[in-house]
């Protein structure tokens, strides 16, 4: 009878030291998903289909950026308004290669056809399936329905609050953000920044925004502020030139002929100081 039970103290124990290193050997990959996660983004902003983009990257500090936003694999992540793609040719080979997936929120309609046509473009740029994975489309605007309902780990939104004050949709922007995220999901703003000591304009003209301008529409709509960085900061940036945030690069806006703003306009100077300043800031929805 001793022996019966000591050989079944042996198996129990034996059982038991599998089951201790197969539960170290399911947690190891969980390790490994993050240092492979961080290389992946790095090896996608290196990507040499980024050669023509990679110039900006001083301005933008993509990795940082999005390593501060928390950018990970396996999420549902939306970018608001993408334009030209600049961070799509990021966002979405990352996206492909960790298994998770992307969504355009692209110009609705009816912001005119100028807008349509960019959709179009955005969908011919990045119809690459074998590196961009399958990008979802959807409306996104002033009259635009709910992006999707609580399907997104992170909503990210480059340069575009001031496109949203100009035509007065700004609190339902906010709103749709949060609808569509998941509770504990994060919101990622970056916008060119406008001194708190300046005067803010609701339709945000100039293209500058103030930080505490942003913050409270994110109140509004239910959002806790988490954090924010400099990591986009530009202080050469005096966030008051004659054709507002288009006259430093990319854009590089000049006056036109007869308009008296282009008497003494130096190009150099502008072009000098570089892209704007530029404010970074997380916020979540609660849990």
């Amino acid at each position: 009878m001793k022996k019966i039970l000591f050989a079944s103290s042996i198996v129990i124990f034996s059982m038991f030291a599998l089951s201790a290193c197969g539960e170290k050997e399911h947690k190891q990959p969980k390790k490994e998903t993050a240092v492979n996660s961080s290389s992946v983004l790095q090896d996608v902003v290196a990507g040499k289909w980024r050669t023509e983009q990679a110039a900006r990257d001083k301005y933008r500090h993509p990795v940082e950026t999005l390593k501060f936003f928390g950018l990970a694999p396996g999420q549902t992540v939306i970018e608001i308004f993408p334009g030209g793609g600049w961070y799509t040719n990021i966002l979405a080979p990352y996206v492909n290669k960790t298994g998770g997936t992307f969504i355009a929120a692209v110009f609705e309609d009816s912001l005119g056809e100028r807008y349509v046509a960019s959709n179009q473009r955005f969908a011919e740029k990045f119809a690459d399936k074998d590196l961009y994975g399958e990008i979802k489309m959807v409306p996104f605007g002033p009259t635009s329905p709910a992006l999707c309902e609580n399907c997104a780990d992170i909503v990210l939104s480059f340069r575009n609050v001031h496109s949203w004050m100009g035509k007065d949709y700004g609190d339902k922007a906010f709103a749709d953000f949060y609808k569509a995220l998941k509770p504990g999901g994060i919101l990622g703003v970056v916008e060119h920044r406008l001194p708190e000591s300046a005067e803010q304009d609701p339709k945000a003209s100039t293209g500058y925004v103030q930080t505490s301008y942003v913050k409270d529409m994110a109140k509004r709509a239910g959002f806790e502020f988490v954090d924010a960085s400099e990591v986009n900061a530009n202080p050469k940036d005096s966030a008051d030139h004659p054709l507002g945030v288009w006259t430093l690069p990319p854009a590089s806006a000049k006056p036109k002929e007869g308009d008296p703003r282009a008497e003494g306009f130096d190009a150099e100077k502008y072009k000098a100081i570089g892209e704007s300043d530029r404010f970074t800031l997380k916020f979540r929805k609660p849990k």
